[in-house]
Order: C-alpha cells, then sequence, then structure tokens
C-alpha cells in the first residue's frame, strides 16, 4: 500500500505531482493528481479506450464535490483557473492511499457545529465538529467502466449531504475542448441512471447512481488551466459541461456513481469493488517475491498488459503512448517474470510473428485503423532477445520450433540480403542501415524534418543485438537439428564479432564509438555501448567489457538510470523543457532513462562475476528507485528524467520498460525471488548458455559466402 499523509496532501505543489494510475487492461485509464487537480489534457476519471487498446478518449474529466453539512457548502474540488486554485479542496484532504485502488480522505470540521458544541459541553468543544469522507476510485478491468464511491467513516450527527457535478469532455485524448453550440445538453433519465451523448459521432456515458435527487439543469464550467500542458508549449485551456447535479444523503447509504458505456446497476457496486479487490489480490500473489520494491513492480507491470482483439499486447506508456514493438520486445522479458504470464508472452510473440513483413517487426500499431509502422532497426533484433529469454524461463521448445523459428530464420535472410531503409549485412558482417529523414534505433526524436540523432551507418547497440540474434539462431539451430543454418549463423557471428572489435574500440577513451558510417567514427559518450556488455551473447573479451562498464558508470550513471549523452559533450541538454521542439531536442541528449539501469546492472554484474559485493552495490543503486516507486512515483515509474540534479521526473508518467528492465535484474540477475523463480533464473543462464565463441583479437576470418 501507497499512503499520503495530510502534510504531504495539504503541500499542493508537492501532491500536485503525485499522479495515480487506473488500467483497464483494455488501453482505457483514469489518472489524476492525489488532491484530484487536473493538471494535463489527459487526465480524467474515465478516458476509454473506443478502439482497445486505442482510440482513446476523454469522456468523464471529474466529479465537482460539495459537501453539505447542516447547510454549511465545504468544497472538496482542487482546480487551476487562470491565476487562482478554485475550489481549495486539497485543504480537507487528509490522507490518500493505493490500497489498491486510489482511495481519498477528506476531514471537514464544520465550525459552526464545534462552535455549538462549545456552548453545550465546554469539556467536548469539538462535538458534532468533524465529519471524515471517504472517495474511491476504480476501473473494472476489461471494460470502460469507472466505479465511485462516498462514505463516511463515523456516524454524523447533522445532516450530511454531497453533491456532484459531472464534468464531461467527450473528445480525443490529445485534444482539449471548448465551450460550443454544438453539444446536445440532453439527459436520458431513467431509474437510477442518466445518459448523455453529447455529439452524434461519440458513443453515450451512462452515469448510474443511488442520488436522492438529480438536477439536470446543464451548464459550461469555462477556463480550466492544465499546467504540465502549459510547460510543454501546448493548449493548456479548456471547457468543460456538466449536464446535471446529483444529490446524495450521505447519513442514509454511501454515495455511489457508475460511469460506462453500458449501463451497470449501481446496487452492484460493494460486488464489483469485491471482484476486482480480489483480482489485484492475486495479481499481487503473482509476485516472485515479498520484497515491497518487486511487489510494487509486479503490481505496475500488470498496468501495461492489454488486449487487442483476441490477442495480447502492451503499451508503451501512459499517458499519451499505444502499443510499440520496441518497447513490447525489450519490456517481455520483465513483463514476463511472474510465472503466470508466461501464455501472456507467447500470445505476445504469436501476433507480432504474424506481423512481420520483409524482415520487420512493426514498430507501432497506430490509434486508429491505419497499417502498422515498419520503421525500426533494432525493435526486430530485440524480438529474438524476447524469444531467447521465454524459451529459458517456459522451456517451451514446441511453440518455438513451431511458430517462430521459420520466422526467425527469414528475418535473418531479409536483413543479409536487405530490406527497407537500407538495412543490410554489409560485407564486414556487420548491419548497416540509413536512409534520409528517417530515425530507426531507439533514440528516434524528430522535430519536422529534423531527426534530431539521426545514426546513420552501424550504430552500436544494434550490433550488439546483431550479434546476439545469430548467436540465439545458432543455438536454435543446433537444438532442432538445422545443421545447415547453424553454420550460417556462427559464420556471420564470427566475421561480426571481429569486425566489430577492429572498428568499434575506441582506444582513445577506452570504451566503444556510438556509430560507425564509413570512415567516420562518432566518439559521443552514450549509453548504447553497455549493451554490448549486458547481452547474453558478447563480441567483448572480459578487459573491454571491463572498460566500457566503467566508462559509462563514470560519465553516465544517475540515481534513476543512464543519461543518455555525458554533460562533457557540447550537445548535452541537461533540461527537458519548454515546447515540443525544445523538448525533442533534447529527448536523447541528456535525459535520464530508469530502463537503461536494467542492461546497466546487468553488464556490471557480469563483469564482476555476480560477486556478493557487485549485488549489494547493484542494490544500492536501485534504492532511488524503490523510494521514487513507493512514494512520488505513486506506484509508478516516469519514462525519463531530466540530465541534471535533481532529476525531475519528465515524460510519461509510467513506461513499460522502466518497469519491467527493473523487475528482470531485480529477479533474474539478483536473485529477489523465492526459490521456485530462483531455480527458473538458473535455468536462464544455462538453456540458451551465454559463452563467448571466438577471441577478437584472432586473424581474420574468411569473407562471408554461406546462404540460405
Amino acid at each position: 500500500m501507497i499512503r499520503f499523509d495530510q502534510l504531504v496532501c495539504s503541500n499542493l505543489d508537492g501532491a500536485s505531482q503525485r499522479e495515480w494510475l487506473e488500467t483497464n487492461g483494455i488501453g482505457g485509464f483514469a489518472s489524476s493528481t492525489i488532491t484530484g487537480l487536473n493538471s494535463r489534457r489527459y487526465h480524467g476519471l474515465l478516458v476509454a479506450a473506443l478502439t482497445p487498446p486505442t482510440g482513446r478518449f476523454v469522456l468523464l474529466s471529474k466529479l465537482e464535490e460539495t459537501l453539505l453539512i447542516g447547510g454549511r457548502s465545504y468544497e472538496l474540488s482542487t482546480n487551476q483557473y487562470p491565476g487562482v486554485i478554485h475550489p481549495q479542496g486539497y485543504r480537507y484532504l487528509s490522507d490518500f492511499r493505493l490500497d489498491p485502488f486510489p482511495k481519498f480522505t477528506y476531514r471537514v470540521v464544520d465550525e459552526a457545529n464545534a462552535s455549538d458544541g462549545a456552548a453545550q459541553s465546554a469539556n467536548s468543544p469539538n462535538r458534532l465538529a468533524t465529519i471524515e469522507l471517504e472517495k474511491s476510485v476504480l476501473l473494472l478491468h476489461g471494460e470502460n467502466t469507472v466505479v465511485i464511491e462516498y462514505k463516511l467513516l463515523s456516524p454524523a450527527d447533522a445532516p450530511v449531504t454531497l453533491q456532484l457535478r459531472p464534468l464531461i469532455a467527450f473528445r480525443d485524448y490529445h485534444s482539449l475542448t471548448h465551450r460550443n453550440t454544438g453539444l446536445d445538453s440532453t439527459c436520458d433519465m431513467q431509474s437510477q441512471c442518466l445518459s448523455v451523448k453529447p455529439y452524434p459521432d461519440l458513443p453515450a456515458l451512462h452515469l448510474s447512481h443511488n442520488a436522492q435527487s438529480v438536477d439536470t439543469n446543464g451548464r459550461w464550467f469555462l477556463n480550466f488551466q492544465y499546467l504540465w500542458e502549459r510547460e510543454r508549449g501546448l493548449d493548456f485551456s479548456e471547457d468543460l459541461f456538466n449536464p446535471c447535479t446529483l444529490s446524495f444523503d450521505l447519513a442514509n447509504a454511501p454515495a455511489r456513481v457508475i460511469g460506462s458505456l453500458q449501463a451497470i446497476d449501481v446496487a452492484r457496486v460493494p460486488e464489483l469493488c469485491a471482484g476486482e479487490r480480489e483480482r489485484r489480490t492475486a495479481i499481487r500473489a503473482q509476485s516472485p517475491s515479498t520484497d515491497s520494491f518487486v511487489e510494487g513492480l509486479t503490481r505496475a507491470s500488470e498496468q501495461f498488459l492489454v488486449d487487442r482483439g483476441d490477442h495480447k499486447s502492451v503499451i508503451a506508456g501512459y499517458h499519451w503512448f499505444s502499443d510499440w514493438g520496441r518497447d513490447t520486445m525489450i519490456s517481455l522479458a520483465g513483463l514476463s517474470v511472474p510465472k503466470e504470464r508466461m501464455a501472456t508472452a507467447r500470445d505476445i510473440l504469436r501476433t507480432f510473428a504474424q506481423n512481420v513483413d520483409r524482415g520487420m517487426l512493426p514498430n507501432r500499431f497506430p490509434d486508429i485503423g491505419q497499417l502498422p509502422e515498419y520503421n525500426t532497426i533494432d525493435a526486430t533484433l530485440w524480438f529474438f532477445e524476447a524469444i531467447r529469454s521465454y524459451l529459458a524461463h517456459s522451456g517451451d521448445l514446441s511453440f518455438v520450433r513451431d511458430e517462430l523459428y521459420g520466422v526467425l530464420a527469414d528475418i535473418i535472410d531479409w536483413h543479409i540480403r536487405g530490406t527497407r531503409y537500407n538495412i543490410r549485412v554489409d560485407a564486414d558482417g556487420l548491419l548497416n542501415s540509413g536512409a534520409d529523414g528517417v530515425q530507426l534505433t531507439w533514440m528516434d526524436a524528430k522535430v519536422g524534418d529534423w531527426v534530431v540523432t539521426p545514426r546513420r551507418g552501424k550504430p552500436v547497440e544494434i550490433q550488439a543485438l546483431w550479434y546476439n540474434a545469430l548467436c540465439v539462431m545458432d543455438k536454435l539451430a543446433e537444438r532442432f537439428g538445422d545443421e545447415l543454418g547453424g553454420k550460417c549463423y556462427s559464420t556471420y557471428a564470427e566475421v561480426a564479432r571481429w569486425s566489430f572489435n577492429r572498428l568499434f574500440w575506441n582506444e582513445q577513451s577506452a570504451c566503444l564509438f556510438d556509430v560507425v558510417n564509413g570512415t567516420e567514427r562518432d566518439a559521443s559518450l552514450r549509453p548504447n555501448q553497455i549493451l554490448s556488455v549486458s547481452l547474453p551473447y558478447s563480441m567483448l573479451d572480459d578487459e573491454r567489457a571491463k572498460a566500457v562498464v566503467a566508462k559509462v558508470q563514470s560519465s553516465l550513471l544517475t540515481a534513476y538510470g543512464l543519461r543518455t549523452l555525458a554533460p562533457s559533450d557540447p550537445n548535452y541538454r541537461g533540461r527537458y523543457t519548454g515546447d515540443q521542439a525544445s523538448r525533442d531536442g533534447a529527448y536523447h541528449q541528456g535525459t535520464v532513462w530508469p530502463w537503461l539501469l536494467g542492461p546497466f546492472i546487468t553488464a556490471y554484474l557480469k563483469v564482476n562475476e555476480y560477486r556478493a559485493s557487485a549485488k549489494r552495490q547493484a542494490l544500492a543503486w536501485l534504492a532511488p528507485l524503490r523510494s521514487y516507486l513507493l512514494d512520488a512515483g505513486t506506484g509508478q515509474i516516469n519514462e525519463i528524467f531530466e540530465g541534471d540534479p535533481p532529476h525531475r521526473a519528465v515524460g510519461c508518467i509510467a513506461q513499460a520498460w522502466s518497469i519491467a528492465e527493473l523487475l528482470r535484474v531485480c529477479v533474474d540477475e539478483l536473485g529477489l525471488a523465492d526459490a521456485e523463480h530462483q531455480a527458473a533464473s538458473e535455468n536462464s543462464k544455462s538453456s540458451l548458455n551465454n559463452e563467448a565463441t571466438s577471441n577478437p583479437t584472432q586473424p581474420a576470418p574468411p569473407a562471408v559466402t554461406p546462404t540460405r
């Protein structure tokens, strides 16, 4: 359980940086700050995925809440308007917790009753004075449905009424709503259900409730301001429509509201809440360890697993990413650490295998109805590592043989003879790529026609991934009796290894060049080279591997991950602020990425032979992110942090690979798991072993001749 007391909740600046996230397993979500102040266009109580897991629309933005005690009004909401916070309901917020879904406790001292009580009894001046109200918010798994409940925590000695004013947006979650005459304000009133359909091309929102009275006089609330959007240089002002006011007698029963794309009997709220709590308890039980960090990562990781039609997929990050191939493949090893998720991992691998085209994995499944995008070089290569990890943990050799091996072989063939964007194996056995105006690696920021980090030619991590893929195929070919294939893969791997050590070693800096492009060598000190050590199959000898780890540690390691560029570089950008062009220009020019801590720790442990002292050091490096997950991150870890101290959290508030790589490292590398998972981890080190092949200083191998 994550919990913040009144000291945190009443500090608006600090509390507004803590954002909670509810997800529904089909791409929809609910999210806001712990004070209820919406600071992003993506905040809302029901952001529904109309074409799961994409097509997301903010339907129900929030509820304006007024507590009436004996006729006196207390506003519990908090909003940012131009130049003013109004109302200031955060002053009544005494407690916020995730238990397991968001719960807010408001403590209201009724001053008039306190004064009356003092007159009646000097010994009990606060009699009748304090009302405590608890609000809970949860999304139902597999549905675009939010359940909201308010209940008194102690009996009230005065009449207590709660008024709720739903504020609706009905817009794409990347956009904003403004007052307009096209909105249909009609409320369809049924018994304990009110439905609104403000625009003909969007579905109706059904608000089931147990209110004692309903006022359908609608009106606009104007000029909500979203401070995160203002900082991002985007439109940050929105108008929201209030179609009705619901009034509840809290002394009688808890106030309950269900917002959904379908009408649901409000009497089912206790049953729905109990079912969702039971489901989340089962997720917690999937954790491979009772360690609080591992449990938190396990819970967080589940929020990225979604349905795409009849198959599973992975949302790259909340609030604004959909399912991306690169992010999915990097994340899959960590997301499938709980043994109960093997079937999900298998389904994801199958889905992507079925969408391979010309030897490339789709980089992104677009939001609404377009074709998949094939514009990445590394997603396809991470596919091999995801399959290796799946096989190591599941032992499911028949699935890999029957459904994946042929696809993998075809991918290698396409990369040898050439596919999109000039992706092709060069005469030196290394993988070359690049086309004007296209960003192919994970450092993919682009502003207009400006590719910020083009990295054309031979990026260092692509060679590491290519070699790893060849070695994975060599091992699979051996197990499947594919002698010709094995000879091809091992020969290409041998040539790639020799060429890599000849071309990429930067003797002056004792590390690797970031990109080799013909005679050009990019000596920018970036974290990409750490993959040449961390991947199961490495082209480096021990001495060079240790030097790479030491260089990355001394120049790029921070409390929250690795910087994308050394601060000594003239192109380094330590702050991630300003409009989109400014932010994208800094995206991979110094920002800190938590996911990179996974490969770094793996590499560090490898070069230190997994000694106990190295593991203690790794745990110390994880400590800041452990604290962040269970405190400021409110159960999640951001996409990025600023490069300069104090490393402010920016970007998406929840990123799949940030969570997944930490979970993988904790369980597979550091052994923070029970005996059963420990055994699986040991199996992963022997199933497809990571022994080196030839010595990188050997004479040049013969030219590549095998083909398939």
